[in-house]
């Protein structure tokens, strides 16, 4: 079974069985994913200036849209994910004609922004160096997909041992900003200081 149909079946079963909740998206709970959302969203220009296109690049249900929703006035959102669920869940919540929502990777086209949360933690039976190059893959597409720029998040290899999980992925952050430094832009942060076991990666271009 290839990572991609895992991964969707995994993230399928999880939406089926907890709703359209932080839960059915594998997170603890709301208060941390939109801790999540608030680093993530630090690549976006201040609430003054004009509209945006941004893509939710493995978008889940859709929660990201109350976020931006409650900091900006006016932005085109774009919501992609692998399973197929996860976007009928997202379409009966967020009906307005601003929001779209796909499964096909195909239909994507260009983005001011890119912001993907989650989608490289959950690596489950799949080996190590195979995950990373499916990691460095999905980076490639981001940086395509986003004229302005794009962040994600993984968790930490600074993790405390004793609640790490072998189904999850762990990264080093001097690598990754390291990595992305080399091939995507000069101007790179890496925040590393919001109290979760991970870390978040904002590529400016």
């Amino acid at each position: 079974m290839d990572i991609y149909k895992k991964v969707s079946e995994y993230y399928t079963q999880k939406i089926l069985t907890h709703g359209s909740t932080s839960q059915g998206v594998d997170w603890n709970g709301r208060e941390s994913q939109f801790l999540r959302f608030e680093q993530l969203c630090k690549l976006l220009p201040p609430i003054a200036d004009n509209p945006f296109s941004i893509l939710d690049f493995g978008c889940g249900y859709g929660a990201l849209i109350e976020y931006l929703k409650s900091k900006y006035i006016s932005f085109s959102y774009t919501g992609y994910d692998i399973s197929e669920e996860m976007i009928n869940q997202a379409k009966k919540i967020f009906t307005d004609s601003h929001f779209t929502f796909t499964s096909s990777e195909k239909s994507l086209s260009n983005y001011d922004y890119v912001i993907a949360s989650g989608i490289f933690n959950v690596k489950l039976d799949t080996d190590i160096l195979e995950w990373e190059k499916y990691i460095f893959e999905t980076l490639e597409k981001l940086n395509e997909l986003s004229s302005k720029g794009f962040s994600f998040n993984i968790l930490t290899s600074y993790s405390d041992k004793v609640f790490m999980k072998d189904y999850l992925y762990y990264a080093d952050p001097c690598f990754f900003f390291d990595y992305c430094k080399k091939n995507f832009s000069k101007n790179i942060a890496l925040l590393h200081d919001y109290n979760l076991y991970e870390f978040t990666i904002i590529v400016r271009k």
